[in-house]
């Protein structure tokens, strides 16, 4: 009300129309400021002794306690303090704005509509498939303003017509681009539809309003594939090409949303140019090797400047991106009328990623390890990006995919991984003898829950994987032996248990000792073990036993014998 009076009152005093527009504006601005500091999820904060906000992240959690604000006092959360931070953000829009050779101008439109001037650069960060619901969160904010700014200009009441905030309109096919299936009746495969035609519609605005030689650059962020398989899929349609790309660290560490998670701390920046519509089709074996070479240079420089975890994966995906995106589609050479889809196409690209950084632990070099197996790759992964800690399943899923397999799988079948967190792996020592106790659903821990929570997972120590199969060959058929970490887990097992014997019978039985690639596993487990650790003394063991073996054929040493025996001093780890 008294927002709304002091309007009144600036045309009762003789100010320009722009001008009670633009003060009435910011005024109503400040009610939502207000607000976000007066709702009961408002926590206090202890060591700062102030009022926290509502959306301290994109969701509307519960709180066990709030702090109630005064909103007409000096305080915090109070009225004063939202206009005096809003004043602090004119004065530093406004000196921004001064050095712009044009003015800025701000529109409210749709992005999918065709845009009447022609552009140098196009900079747009486009919504993140699935991730976050701005029109829901919108709608605390858009009540208030709604209210406050009635009645202002009839433009103003035009844009707040509708009870809420705008989300999908079906006649007009077209609104928030989220891949959200709530909004189109439970329908997943018309809501990835929708999300996907729709971002083919605003790059394809994009491309016909640049000029021949502009660039559209995208920043965008995501672990699960299906959000830039959607994103690529539509770029590639609407007649881009990429021209390069760059990972560039844009996200806060200390944001709420990176502590304790494996969030990304990169954003990938796609440098984008108009594909020339006479191109021809490409075809997948060429370029296969086009990107295989162009990417190997770039995997080294990101893994030289320290990139890892799921980032390195999407770094990697802008480069490969630069040789598929040349063409508006790629043809099988063996299946005639087959297309090589942008799904098919990631796949290839994370799989020698995944050889490289499984190339990179085990022998420092980079070179591909494309004949390991894929739980073993998967394991070397997990194991050195995160060790025993709990990892938001999304990380999971990414690494998994890239390795041909599922997260369900890593956790039922191959028993490699466990949900929660364990009371042991929570300060982030390795899990060895005081696991122990966890029975084979993962559930206990040292007679404590182990599933603090169903969205993170850990990875399982070589004492709580105990199937009767492990190690032992898949189906039963030595023609298909099982994954290589797990020769090495039952080993362990083996050794641990004092006869070397069965130890002996088989190294013999799985031929380990002609095996390059299990001595190069066995060192690089040697060097991801804690100093000191039962599982790092327990591997050197057993790889001192494997050079005496060299030097005594079809011998078997007291066991004795081979426990006292010194280890060899191992490389460190690899940076």
């Amino acid at each position: 009300r008294e927002t709304r009076a002091a309007r009144e009152e600036l045309r009762a005093l003789g100010y320009p129309p722009h001008w009670v527009e633009a003060i009435s504006a910011y005024l109503a601005l400040a009610i939502d400021r207000l607000a976000d500091r007066g709702s009961m999820l408002c926590p206090w904060i202890s060591n700062r002794e102030t009022i926290g906000h509502t959306f301290v992240r994109f969701a509307l959690p519960i709180t066990w306690d709030f702090a109630e604000s005064i909103p007409f006092e000096d305080s915090s959360g109070g009225y004063p303090g939202a206009v005096e931070w809003l004043a602090r953000y004119l004065e530093h829009a406004l000196a921004a704005c001064r050095h712009s050779p044009v003015a800025p101008q701000i529109l409210q439109r749709s992005a999918t509509q065709a845009l009447d001037e022609r552009y140098d650069l196009i900079v747009t960060d486009p919504p993140y498939y699935d991730a976050i619901p701005y029109s829901d969160l919108m709608d605390f904010f858009y009540v208030w303003l709604r209210r406050s700014l009635h009645g202002l200009s009839p433009e103003i009441d035009a844009v707040f017509a509708s009870p809420l905030a705008p989300k999908w309109d079906h006649e007009r096919n077209d609104g928030e681009l989220i891949d959200d299936a709530s909004r189109f009746g439970g329908d997943r495969q018309h809501s990835r539809a929708a999300y996907e035609d729709g971002m083919y519609r605003a790059f394809q605005a994009c491309y016909r309003a640049l000029r021949p030689d502009g660039r559209l650059v995208i920043v965008f962020a995501h672990k699960q594939p299906d959000a830039w398989e959607t994103l690529v899929a539509a770029l590639i349609r609407a007649g881009f090409v990429v021209e390069a790309s760059w990972p560039i660290q844009t996200e806060r560490e200390n944001r709420t949303r990176a502590l304790s998670s494996a969030a990304l701390a990169s954003s990938i920046w796609l440098v984008c140019r108009r594909r020339p519509e006479s191109t021809r089709p490409g075809w997948d074996k060429t370029v296969l090797a086009e990107m295989r070479q162009n990417i190997t240079e770039r995997l080294r420089h990101f893994w030289d400047v320290g990139i890892r975890g799921p980032d390195f994966i999407w770094s990697a995906t802008g480069a490969a991106l630069e040789i598929y995106s040349r063409y508006p589609v790629v043809k099988k050479a063996d299946q005639p009328g087959q297309l090589m889809n942008i799904s098919e196409f990631l796949r290839h690209v994370r799989r020698i990623v995944v050889d490289f950084m499984v190339g990179r632990v085990l022998s420092q070099s980079g070179d591909s390890i494309s004949e390991l197996d894929d739980l073993t790759a998967y394991y070397l992964l997990h194991r050195y990006s995160f060790g025993f800690e709990p990892v938001p399943s999304g990380v999971c899923i990414l690494y998994a995919m890239s390795c041909g397999l599922s997260d369900r799988d890593l956790v039922q079948r191959y028993d490699l991984l466990s949900r929660g967190t364990p009371a042991s792996a929570s300060n982030g020592s390795t899990p060895d003898e005081d696991d122990e106790e966890e029975d084979e659903g993962g559930e206990e821990v040292n007679g404590r829950s182990g599933e603090s929570s169903g969205s993170n997972l850990r990875l399982k120590s070589w004492q709580q994987r105990r199937q009767p199969h492990l190690g032992q060959s898949v189906n039963g058929k030595d023609d298909e032996p099982p994954p290589l970490i797990d020769q090495v887990h039952h080993l362990m097992h083996l050794w641990k248990a004092g006869d070397v014997r069965p130890v002996n019978d088989y190294l013999d039985h799985q031929m380990l000792d002609h095996k390059p690639l299990f001595r190069a596993l066995l060192q690089a487990l040697i060097e991801l073990a804690a100093e000191s650790s039962d599982e790092r003394s327990l591997l050197e063991s057993i790889s001192n036993y494997l050079d005496q073996r060299k030097g005594l054929p079809n011998q078997s040493l007291p066991f004795s014998q081979v426990q006292a025996r010194p280890s060899v001093p191992s490389r460190s780890r690899p940076e």
